[in-house]
């Protein structure tokens, strides 16, 4: 029952964020656009320190998502999971244990656009709702964007420095969205890893069935998996 009172309530101040935007884009009255911040951009992190972090792009994939938790835990291991507003909306029970389980939350986007291709208001309207919409459910601020499918462009990055998102990529992307060969996803994952790394995942079967070795590797070499923020030295 409490599950869907907040379900409402989010809707409904979603819907109200939503309009806002919507009419601060109407009038003009947006805010102008800041100079491009090319350290506001994140492939890796401290190569000097012992992290490295694996990051879950998740637009789908719940029960998968829930199995990838368990196997972190296994693993006392910690992640970053950047998350699409659109699923959120209809997953807000799993978006809560996510972060529950300790794991850090980043803006994956709303509806998954090719931010490359957009306005700079277009990507203030497009990431601002998810970022509002993850802060309601965890009730945390959420200092990081991930572009999908790795798609940015000046605008996006201007639009993350006015809202207070760092841009994070990757260094190694496993791409298991796409081959479901797990021994192939592990080898680009741990060939050579080095600390600071991040680590690109996303809700898959193969992706579950690679991820004990993978962290199993991480722990040999005396790194330690972490979420972005860590790995970035900041907390």
């Amino acid at each position: 029952m409490k599950s869907k009172i907040l379900s409402v309530t989010i809707n409904v101040a979603l819907a109200a964020i939503v309009l806002a935007v919507g009419f601060i884009g109407f009038w003009g009255g947006s805010a102008a656009a800041v100079s491009y911040k090319s350290d506001n951009l994140y492939y890796g992190g401290d190569e000097n320190g012992n992290c490295v972090t694996l990051t879950f792009n998740v637009y789908e994939g719940t029960e998968i998502v829930e199995q990838i938790l368990n196997i972190l835990d296994e693993h006392g291991a910690k992640a970053t999971f950047f998350i699409g507003g659109a699923w959120a909306d209809d997953n807000i029970d799993c978006v809560r244990e996510i972060y529950r389980r300790g794991h850090e939350l980043g803006s994956h986007g709303y509806f998954h656009k090719d931010h490359s291709k957009m306005s700079y208001e277009a990507n203030l309207e497009e990431i601002r709702p998810s970022v509002k919409l993850l802060e309601m459910i965890c009730g945390q601020k959420i200092t990081l964007f991930a572009p999908p499918s790795g798609a940015f462009a000046e605008n996006t990055i201007n639009a993350c420095v006015e809202l207070g998102l760092k841009v994070i990529m990757w260094s190694r992307d496993t791409i298991d969205w796409r081959d479901k060969d797990v021994s192939l996803i592990v080898n680009r994952a741990t060939l050579n890893l080095n600390a600071g790394e991040i680590i690109l995942m996303h809700p898959k079967e193969q992706t579950v069935k690679a991820l004990p070795t993978i962290l199993n590797y991480i722990r040999e070499q005396g790194l330690t998996a972490d979420t972005v923020s860590r790995n970035l030295g900041e907390k």
